[in-house]
């Protein structure tokens, strides 16, 4: 800035001196209208919510004036008797109410000044209330109608009538209330409508513009000291001040408007890591396919480091990938349906995964049946991944991405090892086999390198023929190498194509170590080879 000293002069050094005051606004009248020479007859406030009340007296008497109408308006509050809680005690209406909103909840960049003998003296604002007329006595009016025609119907009906019979009653208990719901309870009307009516009315006294103490006031808006270096507001270092001009993200967050804790805007979202966008994409989403993902992510973000970060919190499911259970059940946390702990909520979830890797569409009963958690979770489970099919259960959301599968064989065969896993501890918390959910009498068959669902032979033969090689099932020859078959048969309702590495690891993992010659013989038997990749005899043309 001292460089700029010549072209940018200064004119005048003027103290700047700063105290509070509220600013009131009355939007409906034009500032030439004002009411400062109308007679003010109450006054009260509630300063923990900002809220001021007044009431102003009306001419009655002027020519503008509907006399008549006034009469009306009186008699339907009030009706003809008379009370001291009679709203209008001259029988017509003389009196106006007005009630303050606020124009702004956040006044840090307000404030009222006045130059005076060449000092500028600035008064912050501690709210801005706009006075408005209330229409509470037509509220007042509704009431009395409605008593009087309670009353009409009380006097009609018989008073002879036989006690009511008693009846049953239903008791409920209130579910654990989630914050999401707590949020919502706090932020509905009712429940500020009850905050505000806690709140007690202060009553004040009304003193007019040109009264002696509203003069005194006024003179707070001037300094009372002369010495400038301990009152002034920016006597402050060079760190403060820059602070001041340009104040931390933190402050931002006191203006943003309030909405669901589960939501942000794009422009938020990719202020965070890549890992955090991923994260919060998926808990939003659930299931989605990763070219979908790439697309909300910024242009040019790498699909490594995204294929990197969506394993952390998604798996894959039919080319799909679908967020992680204890990304949407963190530890320690309880359902919102039933108060189940996340712990027990994971497995159902990871359960209802799981099938959904080795089929398009599951039964809610069977799912349920299995896992026995209430309906509500297991329906929530369901929600996030499948929709509801007439005749057919719940059908996976998403159609297979088999060009994902293709692209990134590698990722697939992790998420493949990752499921075997999952598998293998579901089995043994449900007490289940895989074989109980394989579907019977289906195998695969290849029409132009496109898998569908065929018709088994009836029977499983006891000994295996050379014509019954091309079907995709289990050869039972009552030997122990029976076992080895049919673990292969379970790698291959994962994918049509495995290397050999793959099923070499699953055989290990069931029955140990197995030797190179069995490997072989299992391999020659059962499948085929081409380009690396091996399938099963009868799956690919010759």
């Amino acid at each position: 800035m001292a460089s700029g000293d010549d072209d940018d002069p200064i004119i005048e050094e003027v103290c700047l001196k700063v105290h509070r005051f509220p600013l009131m606004q009355y939007p409906v009248r034009p500032a030439t209208m004002t009411y400062d020479d109308v007679t003010h007859l109450a006054a009260k406030i509630k300063p923990k919510q900002q809220r001021v009340e007044l009431e102003i007296s009306m001419d009655t008497v002027s020519p503008n004036y509907c006399r008549s109408k006034g009469e009306q308006i009186a008699l339907n509050v009030d009706g003809t008797g008379y009370d001291e809680t009679n709203t209008y005690s001259a029988k017509m209406m003389d009196k106006q109410t007005f009630s303050s909103i606020q124009a702004t909840t956040n006044t840090s960049r307000y404030a009222a000044a006045v130059f005076r003998k060449g000092e500028l003296h600035v008064t912050p604002l501690t709210g801005i209330l706009q006075m408005r007329p209330s229409f509470s006595y037509l509220d007042k009016a509704d009431n009395k109608t409605r008593e009087r025609e309670a009353a009409n119907e009380g006097g009609d009906s018989s008073q002879d009538e036989a006690e009511e019979e008693a009846k049953a009653i239903t008791v409920r208990f209130a579910r654990p209330e989630s914050e999401q719901a707590r949020q919502r309870r706090i932020q509905s009307y009712e429940f500020l409508q009850k905050k505000q009516a806690e709140e007690p009315w202060v009553h004040l006294t009304y003193h007019g513009v040109k009264d002696g103490r509203s003069e005194h006031e006024r003179q707070y808006l001037f300094c009372q000291s002369g010495d400038a270096s301990e009152n002034s507001e920016l006597v402050k270092t060079p760190k403060e001040y820059l602070a001041m001009l340009m104040p931390p993200l933190a402050e931002e967050k006191v203006v943003k408007p309030v909405g669901p804790s589960n939501v942000l805007s794009m422009a938020q979202l990719r202020t965070l890591p890549l890992g955090e966008q991923v994260k919060t994409l998926m808990k939003n989403v659930k299931v989605m396919p990763f070219a979908n993902l790439m697309g909300l992510l910024a242009s040019g973000t790498d699909s490594t480091s995204v294929l990197r970060c969506i394993q952390q919190v998604a798996l894959l499911v039919q080319g799909n990938w679908v967020v992680k259970s204890d990304v949407l059940y963190p530890k320690n946390t309880f359902s919102a349906h039933s108060g189940v702990p996340a712990e027990v909520l994971c497995r159902g979830r990871d359960f209802v995964m799981w099938r959904f890797t080795l089929e398009r569409s599951v039964m809610r009963k069977e799912i349920a049946s299995i896992i026995k958690l209430p309906p509500e979770d297991v329906k929530e489970f369901l929600e996030h991944v499948a929709a509801p099919r007439a005749n057919r259960g719940w059908e996976f959301l998403l159609p297979t991405d088999v060009d994902f599968i293709k692209k990134h064989p590698d990722v697939a065969h992790r998420q493949n090892m990752l499921w075997l896993g999952i598998q293998s501890k579901l089995e043994k918390v449900f007490n289940f086999s895989k074989e109980d959910f394989v579907p019977k009498n289906a195998h695969l068959h290849t029409t132009k390198n496109r898998f569908k669902d065929q018709i088994l032979l009836p029977n499983i033969s006891t000994k295996a023929a050379p014509d019954e090689q091309k079907v995709f099932g289990l050869w039972e020859t009552g030997e122990d190498f029976d076992k080895h078959r049919r673990l292969l048969y379970d790698v291959f309702t994962k994918n049509y194509r495995v290397r050999r590495n793959i099923i070499q690891a699953r055989l290990a993992q069931e029955l140990g170590d197995v030797s190179k010659a069995d490997i072989d013989r299992l391999l020659n038997e059962c499948c085929s080879s081409h380009a690396g990749m091996w399938y099963l005899k009868g799956t690919i043309q010759s």
